[in-house]
């Protein structure tokens, strides 16, 4: 992965993606104890930054690819980024989901044209089940995370975030990053490695699914013994990628691990201070930020907030309990 590969990604989804804004608000500065700039990729194309490597990844297929169709697996971001993406290019697209995915991802998904399988994440294996439907069918396989062109799609976020920054006066900030499989995180590294290099990305993870933090620490790839348990179900990853984990091993901070609870009190305060509506995954940079502060420095942090694909019931929660 290099620069110039997100630089053409960028090129690519001119007219297509969204370039989000950074936002702020003095009432969450009061609470994090210093300037929070948020960059809500919940307002891009199908609630979540997915679309960008859906988009890019796509785009680039033969003819022949296009017409036998792709395939992904997902807990439903990836999974309607491909599925817009796919329509949007006349492909057909299968998606092969979890069976306890959020119900309006499984449902967003279907309404964007894409065959959805279902899959028991606790049993069943969907590297094997993607793999097997791509050889069957012969279709394209885009993974979530640990594939070039995703990685770059995802990149164009780190891209907005230098030229936003250097318009705002920041230079020197921590950018922390909601991180699952390490798409996002290693995209957005790479290209502020090259337009922000005295800015450190720090990935974010939900408690009990750390295996980010964990192997940075071990500078090895740890796995999570766990495959369920936590409301942040966008970034429920067995373990980083082997193509992003290189990346963050050479170009990231430490990771932040934060509590269910810490996410829906972010998804709160987001709601009310900055009239964003976020899912529980893509509010752990925010929940970060704003609760844990000793594990941040400068005056200035940038927080992506990651996806906005929330079902009703736990929204309404989090603001029952703490707005």
């Amino acid at each position: 992965m290099n620069i110039n590969e997100i630089r053409n990604a960028a090129r690519r989804n001119a007219g297509h993606v969204r370039r989000t804004p950074l936002l702020t608000s003095p009432f969450l500065d009061e609470i994090a104890g210093r300037q929070v700039f948020v960059k809500p990729e919940c307002l891009q194309h199908t609630g979540s930054f997915k679309y960008r490597g859906a988009h890019n990844a796509i785009s680039q297929l033969s003819a022949q690819q296009r017409e036998l169709g792709v395939i992904a697996y997902s807990s439903g971001n990836h999974a309607q980024g491909i599925a817009l993406a796919a329509r949007q290019n006349q492909t057909p697209a299968t998606i092969v989901m979890p069976s306890d995915a959020p119900q309006l991802k499984i449902d967003n998904t279907r309404a964007l044209g894409a065959k959805v399988v279902l899959y028991n994440r606790m049993t069943e294996d969907r590297d094997q089940i993607g793999a097997d439907l791509s050889r069957q069918h012969r279709l394209t396989l885009i993974k979530p995370f640990d594939n070039k062109d995703v990685i770059a799609g995802q990149g164009t976020v780190g891209l907005e975030i230098a030229n936003q920054a250097r318009d705002a006066g920041i230079r020197n900030a921590q950018v922390l990053v909601p991180c699952g499989g390490g798409g996002l995180t290693a995209g957005i590294a790479i290209a502020l490695e090259h337009d922000a290099p005295d800015m450190t990305v720090r990935p974010v993870e939900p408690a009990d699914f750390d295996d980010v933090t964990r192997s940075l620490h071990a500078e090895k790839i740890e796995i999570n013994e766990k495959r369920s348990g936590s409301i942040c179900d966008a970034i429920l990853t067995p373990a980083p990628g082997d193509l992003t984990f290189p990346v963050m091993t050479r170009l990231c901070g430490a990771g932040i691990v934060v509590t269910d609870k810490d996410c829906l009190r972010a998804m709160a305060l987001a709601f009310t201070r900055l009239k964003l509506v976020i899912e529980p995954g893509g509010a752990v940079a925010l929940a970060a930020a704003l609760f844990q502060p000793l594990e941040i420095k400068g005056d200035a942090v940038i927080v992506v907030v990651s996806g906005g694909n929330v079902d009703a019931p736990l929204f309404a929660d989090a603001l029952n309990r703490f707005a």
